[in-house]
């Protein structure tokens, strides 16, 4: 007995079925080959444009192309026939766009190709189209084609500007350097293991930071080295650690050069601060360890850390080191490529947008202002033992922003001393914890109101203390005032 056929039922189709693709993602073969454009107007200049992207032989027919059109396709050197439709039109073409902006004569055009066995796409009739043009995010040899089967060109469009993005401009110059590259790996290097390690090594290490600097020489230096190590150490790879830059908390804050280390990575070391958010936009089967430092909890030393790095590194492995901000601020990154340098390790730096700027955006606030400040200081304000009044301090008093890290335990001290050098006990503070994330706080005062700060047992994020002149310029519409909600927490 036959089962049923559930596939033209979909009340009876399984939740499986509903991530299936309707379409079949594939790509054509049109080098010298014909591929006929139908239109005279913006329909079927879109479609040329986007044809244009490869080496095909384009012949668009249209009688009365537009003025722009008509002028692309003289620049360009593309084939035009003024001819109105005639299905002799179509001899010998592999692929066909029929854009004519009439619905029945697409249609025609479209079953005339059919006949020929000829793949044909007809502007915005999907019903009668054998394939779809999708968003192309183009870095010849390598191409990025996103589809959406009807779901909204807009989406596409999204889609299509992240990726646009994320790839660098130079990844079409790396793949044609690989492709020089293809026949010596294949003959020198075993299949398996050794080789991919060589092309992963290839197309994220030096040969590719060489092309991201245009450097051409440089980097077939490098692939040369490269190629000649995996031969010598029979594909064994050198290790690498990216020390990284997180940002403040925000996912969409890491930068484009983050994310694409973080997706090479094969073990990511991170931070206490860095949110797991954050963390998860690694490589999927990236080995996670963390190593995180909060205040009296100390997961790892600091020489731990320095030796976990070396010994991953050593072992072939490229390594995140996933810093809260920016690394070398407050990250101790200075400790660590010392350490990696002492033991030979390869490492390079991926800045991050460190917190003190994230505070000031969420309060709009102008960290320096014309006329009024014209210098900026970042201090932890952990220097502020003894009589003796540190310079980020005197810096403060000449009209400097101050921007405290870690500013909650010390914020009590921080307005003493500034208060006791000559500071105005009306100087405005902004205090944001938790700055450029959705659960962020923002509050707000004068550095008589400081040292509240540390009656708020509820402040349990990272919090930045901004203290000068130039804070008066902020943005308060959302921020509480310090001295209104301290009170109200203590009594609570």
């Amino acid at each position: 007995m036959t089962a049923p056929d559930h596939r033209s039922d979909p009340d009876r189709r399984s939740d499986h079925d509903s991530e299936r693709l309707t379409t079949f993602p594939a790509f054509f073969r049109v080098e010298d080959r014909k591929v006929a454009i139908f239109g005279n107007g913006d329909e079927a200049f879109a479609k040329t444009r986007l044809v244009s992207n490869t080496r095909a032989a384009i012949t668009v027919y249209g009688d009365r192309p537009q003025a722009d059109f008509r002028r692309y396709l003289a620049r360009q050197a593309i084939a035009h026939e003024a001819e109105s439709y005639d299905p002799a039109q179509l001899d010998g073409a592999v692929l066909v766009f029929a854009a004519t902006g009439e619905a029945a004569l697409d249609a025609r055009i479209v079953a005339d190709a059919n006949a020929l066995r000829i793949p044909a796409n007809a502007v915005d009739q999907p019903a009668v189209c054998d394939f779809f043009t999708p968003g192309l995010v183009n870095r010849a040899p390598v191409a990025v084609a996103i589809g959406t089967e009807g779901a909204g060109p807009v989406l596409g469009q999204l889609i299509r500007a992240r990726i646009d993005q994320m790839l660098p401009p130079s990844l079409g110059a790396l793949a044609r350097l690989g492709a020089s590259y293809r026949v010596a790996v294949d003959r020198l290097l075993p299949k398996g293991l050794a080789r991919r390690r060589f092309w992963r090594d290839f197309f994220s290490g030096a040969p590719a930071e060489a092309i991201e600097h245009r450097d051409t020489s440089q980097a077939r230096r490098q692939a040369t080295r490269l190629l000649r190590n995996a031969y010598r150490n029979e594909g064994r790879s050198e290790g690498h650690v990216w020390l990284v830059g997180a940002g403040p908390g925000a996912a969409d804050l890491l930068t484009l050069r983050a994310q694409r280390v973080m997706m090479e990575a094969d073990v990511i070391v991170y931070d206490a601060l860095v949110p797991q958010a954050v963390v998860d936009l690694g490589r999927r089967d990236a080995e996670r360890i963390a190593v995180g430092k909060r205040k009296g909890c100390h997961s790892k030393s600091q020489n731990d850390i320095n030796i976990l790095l070396i010994e991953l590194a050593k072992s072939g492995k490229r390594i995140v080191r996933l810093k809260s901000g920016d690394p070398l601020v407050f990250g101790r990154a200075g400790e660590e490529m010392a350490a990696l340098r002492d033991a030979d390790v390869g490492y390079s730096i991926v800045p991050g947008i460190t917190s003190a700027l994230a505070a000031a955006a969420d309060f709009e606030l102008p960290l320096t202002l014309r006329g009024v400040s014209s210098s900026l200081v970042f201090t932890t304000g952990h220097d502020l033992s003894g009589d003796i009044l540190p310079d980020w301090a005197r810096l403060a008093l000449s009209g400097a922003s101050i921007a405290v890290y870690m500013g909650r335990t010390v914020a009590a001290d921080v307005a003493r001393k500034l208060m006791a050098a000559g500071l105005p006990d009306d100087t405005t503070v902004a205090i944001v914890e938790n700055a450029s994330r959705h659960d962020r706080r923002l509050l707000h005062g004068t550095l008589n109101d400081l040292p509240l700060v540390e009656k708020l047992d509820d402040l349990t994020g990272p919090v930045m203390v901004i203290i000068g002149d130039a804070v008066a310029g902020a943005s308060f519409t959302h921020s509480s005032p310090l001295n209104e909600v301290a009170p109200v927490r203590q009594a609570a």
